[in-house]
């Protein structure tokens, strides 16, 4: 059983005083984790007491240390100390290891605005340290607990509100990276006088990766608040090396996706809109009469660019495509509509006679290669089939097969809303999957297939119109026409 607290700022009677109470209504706690401001600058005469003896903390008590020039007398020694019976400084960063096999991992300070890092902040180079002396770790799956003052970068987001806190200007980038890799299950900080739960989030990700346990972030305010927000949080924690893997695991219904996995990939995926922007609109026109067959200039001419920009086109294929419009193996009587990014066309051997396939006009190998105008006209092609069959009564079936094939095809077949629902669908596609040995996963609710496969994976996948989708990562052989046989 432990108690976590935010900045004391040297109010140790408020907080010795309270959990004595908690304690005396409750039972005993193990040990109490500060973060943020333990001392404050007008805290001396209440701070003797306690480092001569005269008082004696209730509990176990760890610290994190200084987070500005003012305090750092209190804390003699970098490498962590005893301060007084009871209250101990862990140290600028590493990890405490508990009798029970608890791990909790510190960080102490602020993030250095400034090289050299002075003494009361840390650098990326504390952080990279850190990290690998656990990382290194025969089987590391992650830490017990965090400790850091400042807040991660970012945090909010996928999440609840954190008030009137900013997440993507508060905090600490650097924290971001180590929470990301340490992977806590709880992590603590403070600084920022306010409290803050943040849903559970969860470290893998759903289908490419081994199901991990979740983190839980909780900012808590500081000792004494008048505002009388939350500084005092209590927890029971088994130390992740006793528990049983399947309970580890275990993901709770409100649990999100990972703050900061999304922003490591944001950098490159930046650069895509530029491909569909410089990709030149006259390659899909074809000549539909004479009058009709002039060509649109290119985006670059259009803004008076000198020189377009040809490096940012979509890849092209390594030899001749069926699928890409300017193609001349295109079958274009089979053309239904032409967008910016996408058509639409009538497969050459359809299920049915509107089986229907959404294509890119580029050169695009699967849906997780696309580029995000791409992807939104794909979304509105996908709407405006639904609303089309949805008018004949009827829902459509989508899948596309991302192996042995070059172009990415979505094929997109209708069937009668009085035959089957959503569910014999689903049942299926999974009856047959199981014949065929073939493992075919549900995509959580609000996942997509760019978060399960990474480009250049193969994959079948399948989308009903009611936004229900199930996945097979290919890593052998594939029948081709499984999608066609269901």
């Amino acid at each position: 059983r432990r108690l976590a607290c935010g900045d004391v700022e040297g109010r140790l009677e408020a907080i010795f005083g309270r959990v004595r109470a908690i304690q005396a209504k409750s039972g005993r706690f193990d040990m109490l984790l500060c973060v943020g401001n333990f001392f404050g600058s007008t805290c001396e005469a209440e701070w003797a007491e306690y480092r001569t003896g005269a008082k004696k903390a209730p509990i176990p008590t760890y610290v994190l240390g200084a987070n500005n020039q003012d305090t750092l007398s209190y804390f003699p020694d970098v490498s962590g100390c005893e301060l007084a019976e009871n209250i101990t400084y862990l140290g600028r960063r590493g990890v405490y290891s508990g009798c029970s096999g608890l791990q909790i991992a510190y960080l102490s300070g602020t993030e250095a605005q400034e090289q050299p890092a002075p003494a009361h902040s840390f650098s990326a180079k504390d952080v990279a340290e850190l990290k690998t002396s656990l990382l290194a770790t025969p089987n590391f799956r992650g830490v017990d607990i965090l400790l850091t003052s400042p807040w991660p970068r970012d945090v909010g987001t996928f999440a609840n509100s954190a008030g009137e806190i900013d997440t993507k200007k508060c905090g600490s980038k650097l924290v971001s990276d180590l929470a990301a890799s340490l992977k806590p299950r709880y992590h603590f900080a403070a600084l920022e006088k306010t409290y803050y739960e943040r849903l559970p989030y969860r470290n893998h990700m759903v289908l490419q990766e081994t199901p991990q346990h979740v983190t839980r972030f909780i900012a808590l305010a500081d000792v004494g608040n008048t505002s009388k927000k939350k500084y005092l949080y209590a927890f029971s924690i088994v130390p992740m090396s006793s528990m049983d893997p399947t309970e580890l695991v275990k993901q709770p219904q409100d649990v999100t996706e990972n703050p900061y996995r999304k922003l490591k990939k944001e950098a490159p995926k930046s650069k895509a809109p530029l491909c569909a922007e410089e990709e030149p609109a006259c390659q899909f026109f074809f000549d539909l009469n004479k009058h009709q067959g002039k060509k649109r200039p290119s985006d670059g001419k259009e803004r008076g660019d000198s020189q377009p920009k040809q490096a940012k086109k979509p890849p092209q294929p390594t030899g001749p495509c069926w699928f890409c419009l300017a193609s001349p193996e295109v079958e274009k009587h089979l053309v239904v509509s032409i967008g910016t990014h996408c058509y639409l066309a009538l497969a050459k051997g359809g299920l049915s006679p509107d089986h229907v396939l959404i294509l890119p006009i580029g050169h695009y190998q699967s849906v997780v290669d696309l580029s995000s105008e791409v992807l939104e006209e794909v979304t509105k092609y996908k709407a405006a089939l639904k609303e089309f069959f949805r008018s004949k009564g009827k829902r459509y079936v989508l899948f596309e097969r991302n192996y042995r094939s070059q172009h990415l095809q979505l094929q997109v077949v209708p069937v009668p809303l009085d035959l089957c629902t959503s569910e014999d669908i689903k049942e299926a596609f999974i009856a047959q999957a199981q014949e065929q040995q073939i493992e075919l996963l549900e995509i959580p609710e609000h996942s997509d297939i760019a978060q399960v496969a990474q480009p250049g994976t193969p994959y079948f996948y399948v989308e009903l119109d009611t936004g229900e989708k199930l996945f097979h990562r290919i890593r052998g052989r594939f029948p081709l026409q499984f999608g066609r046989c269901v």
